[in-house]
This record gives structure tokens, C-alpha cells and sequence, in this order.
């Protein structure tokens, strides 16, 4: 019998080398090569051969295009996030903090798909006692729901090409480890090849994968980068863990739109999708309140209403604060000194903190002057009408650049009820919208003039 051959992996970045050193080449880490067994290869010939034969070479108008059934989780925004629902063959990545619900809305999900699918929900972290309690405490149909308690990825493919599930949940890839590897699980080299051999199981038996993964303190996925490459869909949860509102929010998707949002609600019965999340992040104050202004941003399909906060305050440093809470805090200066240079109003001896109401993250450019409006606001102390909405990006030279389905998030204002909008020129309907007055602006200062 040959001797096995080892290798030396990197847990930082996962390069593998032959000989220990005590730094990594690759990413100059110190003390992270780990020793493991490597993975036996053939002849250089055979190998080739073996290749040829297994797989061959395809002419595009040969591919048939056919569109795939989407398997429906029963939770709509869920299928929102996802694009339609889930595709056979695809594996879905969800990261979130610890206790933000992600066992939860999994549970929720294969005891739906149950009824009607076969499913699979594979713990490693969690007893069978710990998810059937939290199946029956959320109310959920558990007949037809299977589990395994299982952390070798070996173990777990042969239990699913017995059971031939649909869809199948592994909770966490962290928790999971490979024979193939010495290294502990958790590692980058078990991360990295449990993942692989679970992606390569769901695309060859056509089975929905959903894996369930860590964040490091930053609240990105733990593990090797390479993980969110492999899988068709990355999904993040976020939320307060003291609120009851949570969002899931996709960053990659190969079947649907980037940046999807789908908005739950956590109850004594679990995770409940909130159809109209414009609705929960509208304060809606008794009486007009200054450093307040509606928003109207887009994630991923769909328009959504949010309030922007603003609260201006004298400085008693010599280096005023610049905080921003859902907004890039890098553009919040630039937007500063923008408004300083174009329209004259300086808040150098100010802090200034923006925060967006419910703890949704923007990342477009449209709130560039629902943010400047707001700060105006809170430094005159004048607050702005109840019914009226803002968007638009701001540019470095002071003009309001118009932004991406104008049209559709006009139409979401108005069926909230808003009667004015400020919006970039560009963005003004040609025609138009009855109960709702549209402002064109083109500079900053023209929206400043148009509040005073």
C-alpha cells in the first residue's frame, strides 16, 4: 500500500505547500500551515484520459434552455430574495450573527417543503432534540420532516443518496469536516473542501443545498473567500437581535437580482414576511419634526419608503463627529463638503449623525439629498412638510444627477400617500401624477431654495 501522501494548507488563506514553513508564502501569516492528507493523484497520461472521458465538448445550439421549475420555500420574501424560489441543483449560502434566526427561517422552511417534497435538515451544531423542540414550539408540521445529526460530509452524502431528498439543509458548514483533511473543522482547508464536495454532490443529484454559515466580529462570512465563489446564492441576514424586524438581503445570485431585500418579522411563531416593509420603516410622527425626511430607495425589484434621521449639534472638539448608521460615512463627509462648497452652509464646527430608521444599510446614491436635506433641517431646526419625499445623487460639482426607476418609486410615493417630491430633472415624469407634485431640480441649491 503507497504512503500517503501529506501537504501543508494555510487556515488563513488556504494555500497549500509541501514542506512546513513558519510563515505562509501566499499571505505572510505566521504559524498557520496545517498539516493534512493529500489527495491521491494518477499518472499524468491517465489523468488526461480520465478527464476526456468524463466529460465532453458541446455546441452552444445544442444546450437546451428549457426555464427550471422554481420549488416555492412558502415564505414569500424568501422566494423574493431568492429570485422565484429555489432552483434544483443550486446551494444557497446564509451568514448572519449568532441568534439573528437563520436555524429559525430554515426550519420554517423545510417543514413547509415537507408536506409536499422530500427534505433533509442535517445538524451539526444542535441536538435532533433541540430542532424538533423548536419545530414544535413554532407550530410547524414535523410528519414528514427528516433529520440528521451528522457532521462528516462523507456520512451525510451517502444518508442523501438514500433518502434522494429535494432539499436539503446543512447547519453549519463550520461545524462540518472531510476524512480527506486532518485539519480541525472549521478550518479553511475543511471549510473550503466540505463546501466543494457538497456543491459537487447538489449539481450531479439536482438538489437544492441550503448552507448555513458563521461571520467573523467585521459580519462577513468566515472561512476562505473562495466559499461565497462556489455557490450559486449568498445571502445575509441582518437585524438588531433586540428588534423584531429582521432583513435578508442577497449579495450574489445567479438566478435573480442583486441587493434583493425580503423583510420578516419574528414572532411567537416564527419568522412571518412583512409584504409591505415601507410601512415599518415610516415613523410617522404626531407632528412635523426637523432632521426628518422621507426616502425613497431601491433594493434589488422594488422601491421602498425609509426615513432618514439627521441630528446637527455644535461640536465641543476640534475634530467634529461624522457618524453615519446605514449610509457609507466616507460619503457623509464628502455630501458635507459639498453642500459647503455649492450652497454656502458649512457644519465644519458641527457633528453631524445620520441614521437610517430601522436599521436598513443604503448603499445607493440616491440618498445623497434626502441626507443633505435632513442635516439642513436638524442644523436650522426647521422640519420638512410630512408629505413630501426626496431622492437623488449628488455630484462633486453640485448638480443632481438623476438615478434608476424614477417612475416606479414616484408610483410608491404616491400610493403611500405623499403629495411632493423633490426629485433630479431628469427623473420628472413627462407626464403628470395626479395628487402627487414633482419638483425637477438640477443643482443642490435649487432644492435648498425650494424649502425655504
Amino acid at each position: 500500500m503507497a504512503k500517503a501522501k501529506t501537504a501543508y494548507v494555510c487556515s488563513a488563506c488556504g494555500a497549500s505547500f509541501t514542506k512546513w514553513n513558519g510563515q505562509c508564502a501566499d499571505c505572510e501569516e505566521w504559524n498557520t500551515l496545517e498539516e493534512s492528507v493529500a489527495a491521491p493523484t494518477s499518472a499524468k497520461s491517465d489523468r488526461f484520459a480520465n478527464y476526456a472521458g468524463a466529460s465532453g465538448i458541446t455546441n452552444a445550439d445544442d444546450v437546451s434552455l428549457e426555464s427550471q421549475a422554481r420549488i416555492g420555500t412558502g415564505l414569500s420574501e424568501l422566494d423574493r430574495v431568492l429570485g422565484g424560489g429555489l432552483v434544483s441543483g443550486s446551494v444557497t449560502l446564509l451568514g448572519g450573527d449568532p441568534g439573528i434566526g437563520k436555524s429559525t427561517i430554515l426550519v420554517q422552511c423545510l417543514a413547509n417543503l415537507s408536506t409536499t417534497h422530500r427534505t433533509l435538515y442535517v445538524t451539526g451544531e444542535e441536538s435532533l432534540q433541540q430542532v424538533a423542540l423548536r419545530a414544535r414550539r413554532l407550530e410547524l408540521p414535523t410528519e414528514n420532516l427528516r433529520l440528521l445529526a451528522e457532521t462528516r460530509v462523507e456520512a451525510i452524502i451517502a444518508h442523501a443518496q438514500k433518502e434522494q431528498p429535494l432539499v436539503i439543509v446543512v447547519d453549519s458548514i463550520q461545524t462540518m469536516h472531510t476524512e480527506t483533511l486532518n485539519s480541525a473543522p472549521g478550518a479553511v482547508a475543511q471549510v473550503r473542501e466540505s463546501s466543494a464536495r457538497l456543491v459537487r454532490y447538489a449539481k450531479q443529484a439536482g438538489v437544492a443545498v441550503f448552507v448555513v454559515g458563521h461571520v467573523t466580529k467585521e459580519g462577513a462570512l468566515a472561512g476562505p473567500r473562495v466559499l461565497e465563489h462556489m455557490v450559486d446564492t449568498v445571502l445575509y441576514f441582518e437585524g438588531d437581535p433586540g428588534s423584531r424586524y429582521r432583513v435578508i438581503r442577497a449579495v450574489k445570485n445567479r438566478f435573480g437580482a442583486v441587493n434583493e431585500l425580503g423583510v420578516f418579522a419574528m414572532g411567537e411563531q416564527g419568522l412571518k414576511a412583512v409584504p409591505n416593509p415601507s410601512a415599518i420603516f415610516l415613523s410617522r410622527h404626531p407632528e412635523p419634526v426637523s432632521g426628518s425626511v422621507i426616502m425613497v430607495t431601491r433594493e434589488g425589484t422594488r422601491p421602498l419608503l425609509v426615513e432618514a434621521q439627521a441630528l446637527v449639534d455644535t461640536s465641543h472638539s476640534g475634530a467634529p463627529r461624522r457618524v453615519a448608521l446605514g449610509l457609507e460615512q466616507n460619503r457623509l463627509a464628502m455630501l458635507l463638503a459639498v453642500m459647503h462648497r455649492h450652497a454656502g452652509i458649512a457644519m465644519f464646527d458641527q457633528d453631524v449623525y445620520i441614521n437610517v430608521v430601522g436599521g436598513v444599510r443604503i448603499s445607493e446614491t440616491a440618498a445623497d439629498l434626502p441626507v443633505l436635506l435632513s442635516a439642513l433641517s436638524s442644523f436650522r431646526n426647521r422640519p420638512l412638510p410630512s408629505d413630501l419625499i426626496v431622492f437623488g445623487e449628488i455630484g462633486l460639482a453640485g448638480e443632481v444627477r438623476p438615478v434608476a426607476n424614477g417612475e416606479e418609486r414616484l408610483a410608491e410615493a404616491k400610493k403611500h400617500g405623499f403629495k411632493r417630491a423633490i426629485v433630479p430633472v431628469a427623473n420628472a415624469p413627462k407626464r403628470p401624477i395626479k395628487g402627487l407634485r414633482v419638483d425637477g431640480v438640477y443643482r443642490l441649491h435649487q432644492a435648498l431654495d425650494l424649502l425655504d
